[in-house]
């Protein structure tokens, strides 16, 4: 018999740099704008996209410098998986963080990158670009598939 995959042995602090950049899907899901009720810390959700993200690939169109290009993109840590409210349910990050598996279209799992594409959990072609929505109008695009389990 093998051994367990990593992220069933290792926490997220005890992934190494692949490891870690791996239990990404390439869902795209946290590329959203999500807007926050200051009342209640509820997430809304909407299908506007960050400008850099590519609505077909799912993927950042600048991944080395996007914070530098977006200052408000966050990069994820091990501690700050378990303090952000928005992570997707489907997230690995998330999912090994509270002792899940990951789905079966993981490409972990499936050891294919489009099989989360396949399954419908993707953003992919279902977003819009932040350059093309003003602001105020944020609101007007608000879904509820971003924070649907798979």
């Amino acid at each position: 018999m093998g051994s367990k995959p990593f992220w069933k042995t290792k926490t997220l602090d005890e992934m190494n740099a692949a490891e870690w950049e791996s239990l990404c899907d390439g869902c795209g899901r946290c590329c959203l704008n999500k807007l926050e009720d200051w009342d209640t810390g509820e997430i809304a959700w909407t299908n506007i996209a960050c400008r850099l993200l590519d609505g077909h690939t799912c993927r950042c169109k600048d991944y080395p410098n996007r914070q530098a290009i977006v200052p408000d993109c966050i990069g994820l840590t091990p501690d700050q998986v378990e303090t952000i409210p928005w992570l997707p349910p489907t997230c690995g990050y998330r999912l090994v963080a509270e002792g899940r598996d990951l789905y079966w279209w993981h490409p972990l799992v499936s050891g294919d990158a489009d099989t989360v594409h396949e399954a419908g959990v993707s953003v992919r072609d279902r977003t819009v670009s932040e350059t093309d929505v003003e602001v105020e109008d944020f609101e007007d695009y608000l879904v509820e598939w971003p924070a649907e389990e798979a």
